[in-house]
């Protein structure tokens, strides 16, 4: 069972997670010169990842609620997605 500063140390983590995610997504939105439909949909994954850490802050857990997990998964899906397309595009160039 986890004491009360095991339970702080994970909020206060999950929070600084939460602040790294947004500052990456306002990164990417600002300095940004991604293709369409990554421009956007990249900074968005980042924030809602970002909201799904504050989230988690509150439930103690990333996979409950169910929700939550598949909030998750989505994001990954589009990172894992934006890398391969960036991939790509860079070996095209190369």
């Amino acid at each position: 069972m986890p004491t009360d500063s095991t339970s702080a140390f994970h909020v206060l983590f999950n929070q600084a997670e939460a602040g790294l995610w947004f500052v990456i997504a306002f990164v990417l939105i600002v300095r940004s010169r991604m293709k369409m439909p990554w421009r956007w949909l990249l900074p968005l994954a980042f924030a809602v990842f970002g909201i799904s850490d504050l989230i988690e802050a509150q439930t103690g857990a990333w996979w409950e609620p169910w929700w939550l997990f598949v909030m998750k998964v989505a994001c990954v899906l589009v990172f894992v997605l934006a890398w391969r397309a960036h991939r790509r595009q860079g070996k095209s160039h190369g």
